[in-house]
């Protein structure tokens, strides 16, 4: 795939149907996979596309929250981030809970919040994202 010559490569993944809904996710050295509950005709041998994102978005949140509070030295004791992903008439909405030790302060606690709103994937999410969908060959092979 070529990318424009102002783009930077940020991730690479690699998706393999397997039996059922299962997907075989291989990005980095890591793999792992993603399914749908039972309810929605998966196996459940995975989290669902939606609980990824989810996944992600929180993780990329407390990943720059904790690096943010080791360089100011501040103790967040435990963080824990909370995802929900609600669709609403006016659109898709996530709800992000943050929870630390009772330590931080209100001052501290209003920067990490706008810390929050800054962290890449948030910032990926809120705008606009455009995806480019091709088939890998231009002709079917059959």
């Amino acid at each position: 795939m070529a990318h424009a010559p102002d783009s930077v490569l940020l991730s690479v993944a690699t998706v393999e149907s397997g039996e059922g809904l299962a997907q075989h996710i291989r990005t980095g050295h890591h793999q792992f996979i993603a399914d749908e509950p039972a309810a929605r005709g998966g196996g459940d041998l995975g989290p669902a596309p939606y609980q990824l994102l989810m996944g992600s978005l929180g993780a990329c949140t407390a990943i720059t929250l904790k690096m943010y509070a080791e360089r100011k030295k501040w103790d967040l004791g435990k963080l824990v981030v909370r995802l929900k992903l609600l669709r609403e008439p006016a659109g898709e909405r996530v709800e992000r809970v943050l929870d630390c030790a009772d330590t931080v302060t209100a001052e501290q606690r209003a920067r990490l919040l706008e810390i929050a709103a800054k962290t890449p994937v948030t910032l990926t999410l809120s705008r606009a994202l455009h995806i480019d969908t091709r088939f890998a060959s231009a002709e079917p092979t059959g």
